[in-house]
Order: structure tokens, then sequence, then C-alpha cells
């Protein structure tokens, strides 16, 4: 077993920059690289994708990532870990070969299934689902609308599994494993058991592990990509800010740094940052290979762009998982058009109110936005400067994308209709996926580890 291990972060999500993990497979003397690039819509988007075309339904990116990853991985011996396999892994697996044939190199690849529950997962009623034959009441964790409200057929029923068909596939000694909904720090946390042979009923261990894998699996984040602030919390170098490494010990104590000579800053503040990210309930960080205590967890900024972690603990991981069950959910409508010079704001106004007599009543919940005046925090924008342009953006739902249609249709009829000086007019019409998450029993989900 081994002592000390590195472990880098490469992406934190699908759409992330390529460089910035090829830097670290290239210069970060790592032993493994995580590629994370999943969420709740992602994977409902991948399964939309995979419905259309059964050869796909892996991540968009995964060709140009692989391409240019997988000479650097081989030549450093540096082990991938991703979930780009989104809503199929067997097929991202075959077109990772693929690309390793057409370069020359020989190349293990394992993939992890087990986490769609797509067929066998049935709405029966609001808090009603059928799996596998059998109806079991499923506990709504946000308050979503349900998919049994919508006539249309789920997209997708993935649920977040954690370290077991990883630990399965780095028995095979496989370079690269792919997975489809793996839980973000279990994906760092299993190399971490593999290498240190943890046993993953000791739940202080996996608390510590699993705040070192929360830490790395936004990448950037972590580095001041997501914590800048050009007056409060300068970051320099944002144009090649660098992804995270962490130096994990077999104590589970480790390291957060970056490549020397990237962008960005790691430091007590980015630390402390990344820690709280999206964490409701710190005392229990639920995942499904512990419930981590974040409370005690420990900072110490030892050297510049080092920060020292330790001291997370954790308790028993759930009896349930988290399912997120993607389903269509009608189509967005949206347009916008630009207002500019003496009474922008006015102008823009009286568009926007005449706009809403035409429309409320076909749809009710037509929304209005003044961009750059108050379309995010939607604050009472009376008493503040006069702007020189603005832009009215209107939205609604629609249970049809000819219904949706329409609202572009009367954006850009302002034209000539007025008021004066409208310009740049835009009209979309999006097709919506709802997320809805629910828990069933862990049992019910089985891993399954192919080697190609």
């Amino acid at each position: 077993m081994k002592n000390q291990i590195r472990i880098g972060c490469g992406a934190g999500f699908s759409g992330d920059r390529l460089e910035p993990a090829m830097i670290l497979a290239e210069q970060g003397n790592l032993d493994y690289l995580v590629l994370e690039c999943l969420a709740e819509r992602t994977i409902a988007l991948a399964q939309k994708r995979k419905l259309a075309d059964p050869a796909k339904g892996y991540d968009p990116l995964l060709e140009r990532r692989i391409e240019g990853l997988l000479p650097i991985l081989v030549k450093n011996n540096v082990r991938l870990i991703t979930n780009m396999g989104a809503a199929n892994p067997m097929e991202g697996a075959k077109k990772i070969i693929e690309i390793a044939n057409k370069q020359g190199i020989p190349v293990k690849v394992a993939a992890v299934i087990g986490d769609e529950l797509s067929d066998k997962l049935k709405v029966m009623s609001d808090d009603i689902f059928k799996f596998n034959n059998e109806n079991f009441a499923v506990e709504l964790i946000k308050n979503h609308s349900s998919p049994s409200a919508h006539p249309s057929p789920l997209i997708s029923a993935n649920a977040y599994m954690g370290v077991e068909g990883i630990l399965e596939a780095l028995k095979s000694d496989a370079n690269i494993i792919i997975t489809g909904r793996v839980a973000d720090p279990s994906l760092f946390l299993a190399p971490m058991i593999h290498e240190f042979g943890w046993a993953t009923d000791d739940y202080n261990l996996l608390g510590q592990g699993t705040v070192v894998g929360h830490l790395l699996e936004c990448a950037g984040q972590v580095t001041g990509g997501y914590f800048a602030d050009p007056i409060t919390k300068p970051v320099t170098n944002m144009d090649t800010l660098g992804h995270p490494f962490a130096d994990v010990f077999a104590d589970g104590s480790a390291i957060i740094s970056k490549v020397e000579g990237t962008g960005g800053v790691v430091n007590l503040a980015t630390v402390k940052e990344q820690l709280l990210y999206e964490v409701v309930n710190p005392f229990s960080y639920l995942t499904p290979d512990v419930s981590a205590n974040f409370t005690t967890v420990q900072l110490e900024e030892i050297s510049e762009n080092q920060v020292k972690v330790w001291g997370g603990t954790g308790q028993e991981k759930p009896s349930t998982l988290k399912v997120s069950v993607g389903y269509q959910a009608g189509f967005l409508a949206e347009g916008e058009i630009s207002y500019a010079g003496q009474n922008a704001l006015a102008r823009a106004k009286l568009a926007g109110d005449t706009l809403e007599k035409r429309l409320k009543a076909d749809f009710p919940d037509l929304r209005t936005d003044y961009v750059g005046v108050s379309a995010i925090h939607r604050t009472d924008f009376a008493h503040q400067i006069e702007p020189y342009e603005v832009r009215l953006r209107v939205a609604a739902n629609a249970d049809t994308a000819q219904k949706a249609a329409l609202i572009g249709e009367e954006v850009e009829a302002l034209y000539t209709n007025g008021p004066a000086g409208g310009g740049g007019a835009r009209k979309y019409v999006t097709e919506l996926v709802g997320i809805v998450s629910v828990l069933v029993d862990r049992k019910k989900v089985i891993p399954e580890v192919i080697i190609f």
C-alpha cells in the first residue's frame, strides 16, 4: 500500500476548458486525473442524445479530451477516472478504444454501469414509482413539480452510485475508468481507498477523503475561478487559470495545490469557499459512501498556493441513493429587444407593458425583465440612475413549440408597432427538461464493470 498519492481534477463540468487537464497530466506528476463532467441536467440531456442515437449519450467533448490526453496519460502513467460516460458509458468506452487504436496506443478501459434506471422506473403517482415491477414510496428531496403531472414520458432516471464500481475497475489495472452517474466526490475517494487499503466502513477516513474530493471536484473554483472579484477578491492571470491537485496521505490528510506557473490562486479563502459550496448541512454531507462531517475540518495555509486539509470525519453511509429523474417539461419561449439613448428605460417599459397586455391571457406566467436594470435581482429600479441602454426580455412556459413561438413573434412585431427605436430583436424556443430527485433503496442499484 502507498503512503501518498497525487490526484488532479482536470474538469469540473461538461463544458470545462480542455487545456488545464493536459497541463495537469503533463506537468502535475499525477497518479490519477479525474474529469468530473456530470450534473442533473447534463445527464438528462445525454439521455435525450442516446434516445436519438443509441451510439451516443456520452459527453460531447469526450473525443476531444481523450485525443489530447491519451498520449500524455500513457507516457506519464497517469490513470484517468471520469464520469464522461454520462448516459452511455459502454459506447463512451468503445469510443476511447477507437481513438486509442487510431493513435496506435494500447489501452485498457473499464466501463462502470448500473446507475441507469430509466427502463425500470415508471411513474405511478406523485409519490409512488414502480421499480422492477415493485411499487415503493420515494421521498421528494426538492420541491420540484412531479413528472407525473406531465403527460410526456420520462427522459432519464440515474442513481448516484458510490465508489464500489470504481474500486472493482481499479483492480483490473485499467488505464481509463469511465462511469455514468457516480457522485462527484466518489470519483476521488475511490483511488484513495484502493491505494491506501481503507476499509469501506471506516467512516472517519471516508469522511476526510470525501472532504478532499469535494474540494477538488469543481476544478477551477478552488483555484480562484468562481472565487474571483476584481474589487474585493482579486485573482491574477485568470486567462491561464490552473486546475487543482491534492497530495493525499494514508491518514486522509491532504495538501491542495496547483501546477507552478498556472494562473489563479489556492489559499485559505478559496478553499473555505469551496468547502461550503453546495453544502446544506455541514454536519452531515450525504454521499453514497458516507455521511461526512465538514465541521471538524482543519485548514492551514502552509506555503504559497498550498493549503493543508485534515480532520474531516464521518458516519455510516445512507441506506438510500439519490436518483435524478429527468422528464419532458414543455417549452421555454423567449423574446428580446434593445432600446438605447434618451428615455431608453421608458421606451422599454412601454414595450413591456404592451407585450403583457397582448400575451398575459395566454401566458399567465409571463416574465418581463429589463436587462441592465432589474433582470437578476428584480429590485425596484425607480430610484436608480437612468440607464443609457436597456434590453427587454419576456419569457414564458408553453406546452407546445407552436404556442411558444408566439412570444418571439410578438417581440419581433415591436419593430414597426413601436415604441420607437427598438433593435436587435431575437426570439428563442427551447425544449425544457424537468428534473426531480428521489431516493431509492441502495440495494436495488448494482454496479457492474465491463472491461474493454
